[in-house]
């Protein structure tokens, strides 16, 4: 798509039609094909009327003149009426499969292009930045990929190819009313502006109040998916009646929502039906009285007002078919809005270096929206040694392995990160992630087995590798204890473990990738020391040399560690090794105090 288009959204999305315009051009030829065989039966009954039954004389071109003497001419179908009729109903036959062949051509035509965008969303909201995802809803996305693409859906199958239709019936319908009375045909056209103006006037008003309800919808949606996700917190709380009274209060603001475009649709629709009304009633006295002093034949009359009635019902379904373009239009612009996004994007000199080597971080300052997280934190991993990070909530110990996997990017002003000497900015963002294992912690499973879910980075992983895997996690006699075994289904989020289990099954998935790098965030947070200090003594032995960072606010998980960063209000206070930090006296040593305290004194009850 060109930057300086002035219609960015329509141009994109045409651009999912490549290769289907041959498709939709022949669903609007056998459309014109359709609305051809429609007029030509008023066209027949005329005839028939006028020169068959009655003595005018026929208005024919001379090839159909020829023909039709041939049979015997006026005689010939006043003696076999039944040709007229068959004629009409040849007409009719052929209207239908017309009708049929454009629904087919539309319908293959429409459900390629919506999984062609369909698609794209899915791509390109994989490939959109981790802060994206932390600033939109889940909800919300959810109700732009469905409720929003069944709206372009709705439009492209069915609206897309009636407007078309529309503006060929109205077309067609006044050349041939002004060659039966051009007088009356202006009578007929009178009405069309008045349809334009107050089309106009409800168009934006229509659309502004789509995007109410479609804002509001996507809000309930976002509520819904919070409660089933948060089912188990919202039983252990007893919140069932608060979530109905949230739900209530934004299902009221929906329906209110909907209430008013209703109200505002149906005073539009209905203007419609009045002004059509008064305009086939207009048509048909007028023409009664043209016909009445003979300026019009009974033939060219019946035609007339028939071709009227085609002329009045695209004029009211206009109207409908408008107020859809407004809701489509609100949608394409929420659909735009997420292809809009930016993606993450690489360097084309981005390289992909051994990552054994020494990390470090290099006065480097991060914030969220303003808010300074990191302030000129500077330290060293050594290659292949365990290192632990300390700190208090807030403290900005998470920031520092998003950093580290490129979630967020350092700016080059505030610092740059390291790995063999190589700035990770330079380093291609897939390639790095492979070789950063990262386990959080509030790890997230998928709803499948155990072993898919240990096994998701590798395919080719064999039963052997899973189990070796979920040993050193510590996991793999839980697992056993479970009636199926490897083969237990995961519920949704992980619901059938525990707390512990989910974070020990997040540790093998990222074990059995063998990354260089293995960052546990305050990922066994949920387990006893026992099963801590027993994880922790299996990964130093079966992590073939990986480097370990080890992010806690527990002492017992980091105190083996090689070197300890510990971090207060998001600067590196102390650095060192466990007695040397608590030989400083300082915030390691009051909460080693603090923790054994509090380990005694449950010790001694």
């Amino acid at each position: 798509m060109k930057k300086h288009s002035k219609h960015p959204t329509l141009n994109r999305f045409i651009g999912y039609s490549r290769g289907l315009k041959g498709f939709f051009l022949l669903a609007v030829l056998t459309t014109g094909a359709s609305i051809l065989f429609n007029f030509l039966t008023p066209q027949i009954i005329r005839i028939t009327v006028d020169s068959v039954i009655g003595q005018e004389p026929f208005a024919l071109p001379d090839y159909a003149m020829s023909l039709l003497e041939s049979f015997g001419g006026r005689e010939f179908l006043r003696k076999s009426l039944w040709v007229c009729g068959g004629a009409v109903l040849i007409c009719t036959v052929a209207q239908g499969l017309c009708n049929l062949a454009a629904r087919l051509l539309i319908s293959h035509s429409t459900e390629t292009y919506i999984k062609r965008l369909r698609d794209d969303i899915f791509r390109h909201i994989q490939h959109l930045p981790f802060s994206w995802h932390t600033h939109n809803r889940t909800g919300d996305i959810i109700q732009r990929c469905t409720s929003d693409m069944d709206v372009i859906r709705n439009f492209v199958a069915n609206q897309l190819l009636e407007v078309i239709r529309i503006v060929t019936l109205i077309v067609t319908a006044l050349f041939l009313m002004s060659q039966m009375h051009l007088g009356l045909t202006c009578v007929a056209l009178v009405f069309i502006p008045i349809v334009a103006c107050y089309s106009g006037f409800f168009f934006s008003r229509i659309s502004k109040q789509f995007r109410f309800a479609d804002e509001a919808e996507g809000d309930l949606m976002v509520n819904i998916q919070e409660n089933l996700t948060g089912v188990r917190v919202v039983r252990a709380f007893g919140r069932e009646r608060g979530e109905l009274d949230k739900f209530d209060a934004q299902s009221q603001v929906l329906y209110d929502r909907w209430v008013n475009l209703g109200y505002t649709l149906g005073a539009y629709w209905g203007m419609g039906d009045l002004v059509t009304g008064i305009q086939v009633l207009t048509v048909i006295l007028v023409g009664c009285w043209l016909a009445f002093n003979g300026q019009l034949t009974l033939g060219e009359f019946l035609a007339f007002v028939s071709y009227n009635r085609t002329l009045a019902f695209p004029l009211r379904r206009l109207g409908r078919i408008l107020s859809d373009v407004s809701k489509t239009r609100v949608s394409a612009e929420r659909l735009s809005e997420v292809l809009e996004a930016e993606e993450e994007h690489d360097a084309v000199t981005d390289t992909e270096p051994d990552m054994r080597g020494d990390i470090v971080f290099d006065r480097v300052s991060f914030a969220y929206d303003g808010e300074t997280v990191l302030k000129d934190v500077s330290f060293e991993i050594p290659a292949g040694s365990t290192f632990g990070i300390l700190g208090n909530t807030g403290s900005g110990k998470s920031t520092l392995c998003y950093l580290l996997d490129r979630l967020y990017d350092v700016e080059s002003e505030n610092g740059c990160i390291t790995i063999g000497g190589v700035d990770i900015r330079t380093i291609r963002r897939n390639y790095l992630r492979q070789n950063v294992g990262l386990v959080l912690q509030e790890p997230f499973l998928f709803s499948k087995t155990i072993a898919e879910n240990i096994a998701i980075s590798r395919s080719d992983a064999s039963m052997e590798d899973i189990r070796r895997s979920a040993s050193i996690a510590d996991v793999d006699e839980s697992i056993m204890e479970f009636s199926k075994g490897y083969d237990t289904i995961v519920g949704e989020r992980g619901v059938t473990l525990s707390g512990g289990q989910k974070q020990r099954v997040a540790i093998a998935r990222t074990l059995m990738c063998g990354s260089p790098i293995m960052v546990f965030d305050d990922s066994l947070s949920a387990v006893d020391l026992t099963t801590d200090a027993r994880i922790r003594d299996a990964l130093r032995s079966g992590t073939d040399g990986a480097t370990v960072i080890l992010i806690s606010h527990r002492i017992n998980t980091l105190m083996d560690a090689d070197r300890i960063l510990v971090l207060d209000n998001g600067r590196a206070a102390e650095y060192g090794t466990h007695e040397e930090l608590l030989a400083l006296g300082g915030i390691y040593k009051r909460t080693y105090d603090l923790q054994s305290a509090a380990a005694s004194g449950k010790e001694e009850a």
